[in-house]
């Protein structure tokens, strides 16, 4: 991988401490992106459950396995901080300090560094050293509250929101705002980004809409909660679904009239409506199939789509076309997004073995005496 990268990101030095969720996820847009990323793993193994083969949140990186509790090993990672560019860590406020390499300690080695550091609560605050998970951060922000249909309990959007959207997302952001401004001042600084307020972030647009009388604050009342009928999911009649997104009322027109419905505009506007409204979408998006309806709605701008699973996404058509999953080793899985006109990204590898590069990088990086570390168990090889 090392000097056949592709990507933007092509030179820079990425130390990843091993993690799970959103640190990790953070450092594979960098690594498919061309960064170099080093994935720092704990003895033992990753810890995900995930055989290391299939764990494709580790892929485009290379992996050692240093023992941080011991002092050689603390070290050996600071060395390795000297000729990095950028070092993501995701423990609970105050771990790393403990542990010798924190911030302050990376900082004076090396103070160019882009010290990311990801976390739920933020590194500060009344529940900064709590634990919590995804469904957790997104449940204090309002974001949780505000999804699924009325009369029924919030519905959870897997962990798509929290960790990945305003976790690992805005680590990113965090990180390529700190290395452009670190052109100008020469100097790194302290990237804290939370996952609470990555998705408070996130939800902007709705509070703008609540102080605009436009969102009431309850769920599945509004437009884009399951509230307006023509913003919704339907069954047909093979049990699959079609997600409906007839927003503009031109759009709204043509959903109307290619199911042979009244596309009178006046019954949109009112909300009273809405449910007989609803009722005929029911009973029209039941008389036909799934694919059905892809076909009739194919060419259309009606903002109808079938609700595909995850091993039928694989195959739709359009993202067939644009090569949105790609093959790694024999693992079908996302390519890298967003898309660069001149210096494209790419899976740089698949998921390594945990410890699979740990003598020839140590080396690489600079640490000196790594035979030694090995034999002491401070490092340990995986070839």
């Amino acid at each position: 991988m090392v000097g056949s990268a592709k990507g933007p990101l092509v030179g820079l030095r990425v130390l990843e401490l091993s993690g799970i969720g959103p640190g990790p996820f953070a450092a594979s847009v960098l690594g498919d992106l061309g960064a170099e990323v080093l994935r720092v793993d704990r003895p033992g193994g990753a810890g995900t459950g995930v055989p290391e083969h299939l764990d494709t949140l580790r892929r485009s990186r290379r992996s050692v396995v240093l023992d941080l509790r011991q002092e050689a090993g603390v070290e050996a990672l600071l060395t390795m901080v000297e000729a990095a560019d950028v070092l993501i860590e995701g423990y609970r406020p105050g771990v790393a300090e403990r542990m010798g390499f924190g911030p302050d300690v990376c900082l004076r080695r090396n103070p160019r560094l882009i010290y990311g550091r990801m976390t739920g609560w933020g590194q500060e605050g009344p529940l900064a050293q709590n634990a919590g998970h995804d469904l957790n951060y997104i449940a204090v922000t309002g974001a949780l509250h505000a999804m699924g249909r009325r009369g029924q309990p919030p519905a959870i959007p897997l962990n798509l929101v929290g960790d990945f959207g305003g976790g690992s997302l805005y680590l990113v952001v965090g990180v390529l705002g700190a290395l452009l401004e670190r052109e100008r001042s020469g100097l790194g600084q302290v990237v804290d980004a939370a996952i609470v307020d990555g998705v408070a972030h996130l939800i902007t647009m709705f509070h703008g809409m609540l102080a605009a009388g436009m969102w009431r604050d309850e769920r599945g009342v509004n437009l884009l909660d399951s509230g307006a009928p023509w913003y919704d999911t339907y069954e047909t009649s093979d049990g699959g679904h079609v997600a409906v997104g007839a927003i503009e009322p031109k759009f709204y027109a043509q959903l109307m009239e290619t199911l042979g419905l009244d596309p009178d505009q006046r019954r949109r506007s009112d909300p009273r409506q809405w449910e007989a409204i609803r009722a005929e979408l029911t009973k029209a998006f039941l008389s036909r199939t799934r694919d059905e309806w892809a076909e009739i709605f194919g060419a259309s701008d009606a903002c109808v789509a079938p609700v595909l699973s995850l091993r039928e996404a694989i195959d739709f058509p359009h993202l067939r076309e644009r090569n949105v999953f790609v093959d790694v080793a024999g693992i079908m899985q996302p390519a890298p997004a967003p898309r660069l006109s001149r210096t494209p990204g790419a899976v740089q590898s698949a998921p390594p073995r945990v410890g699979a590069h740990t003598r020839a990088a140590l080396r690489e990086w600079g640490v000196a005496d790594v035979d030694a570390l090995i034999e002491a168990g401070v490092a340990v090889d995986a070839q």
